[in-house]
């Protein structure tokens, strides 16, 4: 991990082209070390919950080249490192866990980020009709030690087809279904992170369940 962070401190100070060239070693390692990270965490979360069981970690991890195509932002390169570990790799739109790798900007997150419409209807949905598991995994102790809140917008009126005083109305003004544990850069060094890691990532598994039998057809 020291590496990766070594790595990424020097991109965000040289984020171009000819700095990667220059740096193309330090970089190809520390995207290896990344990818045995991302195998590492798909084991340990495959022993709690099976819909993980045979992700394959290079369709897990996101590239480090940013699409400048339309936007004023120039830089060619993202200035971290990034894996949604799904079933179904970075695309997964069914739950999942992400880690993403910054100096002094480190988090572990998991649920659902930016849902499409189709997948967002259904998830309010499920909140309207049973909302008890959600409300459940909002009053365990896990929820209140490692994330707080559900993070990302919310709509500023009740989504259409709900009425203002619903009971979970704030729920379904979300726009994301997502919670956030952020990481020091001193704890990413230490020999226990890995298993830090899964603890957090195990306490996701009730909002990843929850949204999965909403998706489920």
């Amino acid at each position: 991990m020291k590496e990766i962070l070594s790595f990424l401190n020097g991109l965000q100070k040289n984020n171009t082209r000819e700095w990667m060239e220059a740096n193309k070693s330090n970089y190809l390692s520390s995207k290896q070390q990344f990818e045995d990270i991302i195998s590492s965490l798909i084991e340990n979360i495959a022993a709690f919950d099976p819909h993980i069981i045979g992700t394959e970690p290079k369709k897990c991890i996101f590239r480090l080249h940013r699409d400048v195509r339309f936007s004023k932002d120039k830089r060619p390169y993202k200035e971290n490192m990034g894996g949604f570990i799904n079933k179904d790799g970075r695309k997964g739109m069914d739950g999942g866990y992400y880690i993403h790798i910054q100096p002094g900007q480190s988090m572990l997150a998991g649920g659902i980020y930016m849902p499409p419409s189709d997948i967002l209807k259904k998830i309010r949905q499920e909140i309207d009709y049973n909302p008890e598991g959600l409300i459940k995994f909002m009053k365990s102790s896990d929820f209140k030690k490692y994330f707080g809140s559900f993070e990302g917008d919310s709509l500023k009126k009740a989504p259409k087809g709900y009425n203002p005083d619903h009971p979970n109305i704030e729920l379904l003004r979300l726009k994301y279904y997502i919670v956030v544990h952020r990481i020091e850069d001193a704890e990413l060094l230490k020999p226990d992170f890995p298993e830090k890691a899964t603890r957090i990532f195990k306490a996701m598994l009730p909002l990843n369940n929850y949204l999965r039998i909403a998706l489920d057809d």
